[in-house]
């Protein structure tokens, strides 16, 4: 008699050309992920080769009843660290059975805007860490916290190591190694000053796979917690008081920053998105007030600030790009649920298209 865990593991290689696609898409909450799986007949690629497909959006608050087909198109292929063998994860946006993107669809404004030729000529590149909390099941508590109570204070959380410091460790291993087989350019990760909450980071990526990248990283933690019974939560505040909250600190270079004298052209980027600081702080995501507060490594969100290695300004630039006179620096305002498509392509209409 086979075990579940047996038939979870068959090897379809052996038998078939047959795949199994996850296609994945953003529900409308902008932070719910769904997926639903369909046979290929083959190994595919090519996103432009797989086919569209459709589901209900009035189940995912993203058409109406009376008319609820919702498009997808296939725009990302990643390796299924799930079922693995041929199977593969495949990142979609959505549209109206017409053509249109739906409201919802952050994906198609910001594939204009990267393929824009002034700024694919910058070649942008992105390194994005994304921060979040673990929770226990039932009462939505951090991980490792006593129930109802508060563990000690913070300081020996960052990076820490031993049952009494790090909270979740086998999750965020597991998660590491399924990204890089999936083929996300994950680069790192770490525990956070927070006990029970963990950052890992997507990059160096250019243009909009940075933001298809997070996403699929994002799918493959929650998938992760799923099985563990443990509840992921990206708010930029979970715990009120003195504790730090969670972001998504936006690291970026154009071509030109990487080239001598990018060091000028940083700051006048900088000068840029101080500009624009209001509309920025609006589409870097929901709740970012109770995190931005200008406490607990952070700038207050009413203020722009900039500094060379200063965690509590809302432009970082590393003593390393002051030394070299290039590279680049780091948006610290956007929240652990901003939405990757809106942040990178936001930042980089800002820097290199607008004209003040």
């Amino acid at each position: 008699m086979s075990l579940l865990s047996d038939l979870i593991n068959l090897n379809l290689s052996d038998i078939t050309d047959k795949v199994i696609a996850e296609y994945i898409w953003v529900g409308g909450s902008g932070m719910d992920m769904r997926s639903k799986a369909r046979t290929l007949s083959g190994l595919v690629n090519d996103p432009s080769k797989l086919p569209k497909w459709n589901y209900d959006g009035s189940s995912t608050g993203q058409a109406p009843g009376q008319d609820s087909e919702v498009i997808l198109y296939p725009q990302a292929i990643f390796r299924d660290p799930f079922r693995r063998g041929n199977n593969i994860l495949v990142m979609c946006d959505a549209y109206t059975p017409a053509g249109e993107p739906i409201p919802t669809n952050k994906r198609n404004k910001a594939a204009k805007i990267f393929s824009n030729p002034d700024v694919a000529a910058e070649e942008p590149w992105y390194g994005l860490e994304q921060e979040y909390t673990l929770l226990q099941k039932d009462v939505q508590w951090p991980l490792g916290w006593p129930l109802g109570g508060f563990p000690g204070p913070q300081g020996p959380y960052y990076c820490g190591t031993g049952a009494n410091k790090a909270f979740g460790r086998d999750i965020v291993d597991s998660h590491y190694k399924a990204c890089i087989y999936a083929g996300i350019n994950i680069s790192g990760i770490n525990g956070e000053v927070m006990p029970g909450q963990w950052e890992f980071q997507v990059g160096p990526s250019v243009g909009i796979s940075a933001a298809d990248e997070l996403w699929v990283a994002r799918y493959i933690l929650e998938r992760i917690t799923e099985i563990a019974g443990v509840v992921l939560s990206f708010d930029p505040k979970p715990i009120q008081g003195d504790w730090n909250g969670a972001g998504a600190h936006t690291n970026y270079s154009t071509k030109l920053m990487r080239n001598d004298g990018g060091y000028e052209i940083i700051k006048k980027a900088i000068a840029k998105l101080e500009k624009r600081h209001k509309e920025h702080i609006a589409a870097y995501g929901e709740g970012n007030e109770r995190r931005l507060t200008g406490r607990h490594e952070t700038a207050d969100m009413n203020t722009f600030l900039w500094g060379v290695a200063n965690r509590g300004a809302s432009i970082r630039v590393g003593r390393d790009t002051e030394k070299a006179g290039k590279g680049y620096f780091e948006d610290r305002r956007p929240a652990s649920n901003m939405d990757p498509y809106v942040v990178t392509s936001m930042i980089a209409e800002t820097t290199i298209l607008w004209k003040p």
